[in-house]
């Protein structure tokens, strides 16, 4: 049985730089947590590095819950990149 696709969702300029706003992606054995994720991220291409290569201005949500770095990824979860937002 094949374990279900990680959801990965990319907002504002992490969407420009990877050139894509969502895809499906097969979580590799490797990658537990959001930190994790993001390591395997930059190494997909160019746009990757250029969207992580910063993470402090990085944003993570897990299953639409605001996560840390620490927090685990699972097959089957939505995970949201976003720049930090805000207030006024």
């Amino acid at each position: 049985m094949t374990a279900a696709p990680l959801h990965l969702l990319y907002f504002a300029w992490l969407r420009e730089r990877v050139g894509l706003g969502e895809e499906q992606v097969a979580l590799p054995d490797a990658v537990a947590t959001v930190a994790g994720l993001v390591t395997w991220l930059r190494t997909r291409g160019p746009g990757y590095e250029a969207a992580f290569g910063t993470t402090a201005a990085v944003r993570c949500a897990v299953n639409q819950e605001f996560a840390q770095p620490d927090a685990a990824v699972r097959p089957g979860d939505e995970v949201a990149f976003f720049p930090p937002v805000t207030g006024g």
